[in-house]
């Protein structure tokens, strides 16, 4: 194998931190990225991995090892795709992972109109409700709220979201509005399951943090399902700004408890390979920033 397979090989390893999580990335075997990453090591006569039950990570000498292949790779793809012409037109498949509802909520509509600007492009969206590590899951952009480790890739500031409290007008004038926390306890609730949340409610106020059990009315298995029975009467509902922001622009749903809500969360676009990115992946960014910054769900 060549040296600059070699310095493939071990750069998909790096990243993905696991042996079989790139040899799906380079569509080769375990056996075969295990011998080059071997035969590498002993070329170089220095260990470049250390080796532990959660999978591998990069010794010393292959953090140094890692840094310089970066560039080397990264020069040399710039240079292919400078000459093949990548960059000037966009094309292939292009994977957006996002949170749950975000789709629905806020990027549907961005989406289709970079999709009819960029007709070459097949967009693919994924909701989940975990940070996604781009390169051992095959994604290319990722929406992600919250704060992110230091080796997310690129991260493009979006806006900032945060958690709420609300509940339907015709629920609010049957049941009153709560002017505290503590008033929670005569009231109904809806709650949900997803994405393992928690059924206490935090709140923020006089500099602690307090937590509140509330008695749920309905359960549901999806955020979604949750929010609509909220629509209909059922309770209060504790979800993401962003999760009812149709919701609440018509009026289905109204904020109660806004003094007592918790720090806003940070949105943000993360991808890898920077400027050098492939042109599908630079104008989604390009086109989808400015548009999700103007987006009132995600204004805080």
């Amino acid at each position: 194998m060549s040296r600059y397979r070699q310095m493939q090989v071990f750069e998909a390893v790096a990243q993905a931190g696991s042996l079989a999580a790139a040899a799906r990335q380079l569509d080769l075997s375990t056996a075969t990225i295990m011998r080059t990453i071997g035969a590498l090591e002993a070329r170089l006569n220095n260990a470049l991995f250390e080796r532990g039950p959660r999978g591998v990570s990069l010794s010393p000498a292959g953090e140094q090892f890692s840094a310089s292949c970066r560039q080397i790779l990264e020069q040399i793809v710039a240079a292919e795709h400078s000459a093949a012409g990548i960059h000037a037109r966009p094309s292939g498949r292009l994977t957006v992972s996002l949170p749950m509802l975000m789709d629905q909520q806020v990027l549907m509509p961005i989406a289709v109109e970079y999709l009819a600007t960029y007709n070459d492009v097949q967009l693919v969206t994924r909701a989940s409700e975990e940070v996604p590590k781009l390169l051992e899951d095959g994604i290319d952009i990722a929406l992600v709220v919250g704060n992110l480790p230091n080796s997310s890739g690129f991260a493009m500031p979006i806006g900032q979201v945060r958690p709420i409290v609300c509940g339907s007008p015709s629920y609010l004038a049957t049941w009153g509005r709560p002017q505290s926390p503590g008033d929670l306890k005569a009231h109904r609730c809806v709650l949900t399951t997803a994405g393992g949340q928690q059924n206490e409610w935090r709140f923020r106020g006089d500099g602690t943090t307090r937590l509140v059990k509330p008695t749920p009315a309905l359960t549901c298995t999806t955020q979604r399902a949750a929010i609509h029975a909220a629509t209909l009467g059922q309770g209060l509902i504790l979800c993401m700004s962003y999760e009812a922001h149709h919701e609440l622009q018509s009026g289905l749903l109204v904020p109660v408890l806004g003094s007592f809500a918790n720090h806003s969360l940070p949105v943000q676009l993360i991808y890898r390979d920077g400027r050098r990115a492939e042109a599908r992946v630079r104008t989604f960014i390009d086109f989808a920033t400015p548009r999700l910054r103007a987006h009132p769900a995600l204004i805080g």
